[in-house]
């Protein structure tokens, strides 16, 4: 099986809303690349909505889709950071965060009716805001002598390789985006060039 460097994730920010027996849901569904950026938008919402009873979420990380936290802010639990996250997982979809605000409406909804809601508002955001599939790579800045410049460009060229940043002079230094899937292949290539430093910065 070849390897998979690719996933789903959200094209972008939208929000939906679903009301059943007076409460009102509202989803809003954000891209997100690190856990850092949770808590901005759950602040942002609070100040947003600060008479609601509930902010309840779920999120899924990385681009294996290994990480995932869910929040019930005071719903019974599984009612609703459980059915929110089952919507990522059934849709396939990471590095998403889906915050649901509840306004309570006065009636009970019991266990099945918070599910329903909270799955339901979830999966209407995220049909709002449409999946991408998008490539998992790595990043690398790779320095080298101004005479071997041609050689690394045509490595470059042929490998088909994005380009994000370039410093040429005596010592020149290229930051390159490569495909998971490809950087073996790649690297080999350019080790092969004399006084080429190769330096890993990141996966995104």
């Amino acid at each position: 099986m070849l390897f998979d460097d690719t996933y789903l994730t959200v094209s972008q920010q939208a929000e939906a809303v679903f009301t059943d027996r007076g409460s009102k849901f509202i989803a809003y569904i954000f891209p997100i690349t690190n856990e850092a950026e949770v808590k901005p938008h759950i602040l942002q919402l609070k100040a947003l909505h600060p008479k609601a009873n509930h902010h309840c979420w779920a999120l899924r990380l990385s681009p294996d889709r290994t990480v995932f936290k869910i929040n019930d802010d005071g719903e019974p639990s599984g009612t609703a950071g459980r059915p929110i996250l089952n919507v990522l997982l059934s849709k396939n979809v990471t590095n998403t965060l889906i915050v649901v605000v509840r306004y309570f409406g006065g009636k009970l909804l019991g266990v099945p009716g918070l599910i329903n809601a909270y799955k339901t508002a979830a999966e209407q955001a995220l049909q709002q805001a449409g999946i991408t599939e998008k490539v998992s790579t790595d990043i690398y800045t790779i320095t080298f002598d101004y005479i071997q410049m041609n050689e690394v460009m045509r490595i470059i060229k042929e490998e088909r390789i994005n380009v994000l940043q370039q410093v040429s002079d005596n010592q020149c230094s290229v930051k390159l985006e490569l495909r998971k899937s490809s950087v073996n292949q790649i690297l080999k290539r350019l080790e092969t060039i004399k006084n080429v430093q190769i330096k890993y910065n990141f996966s995104s």
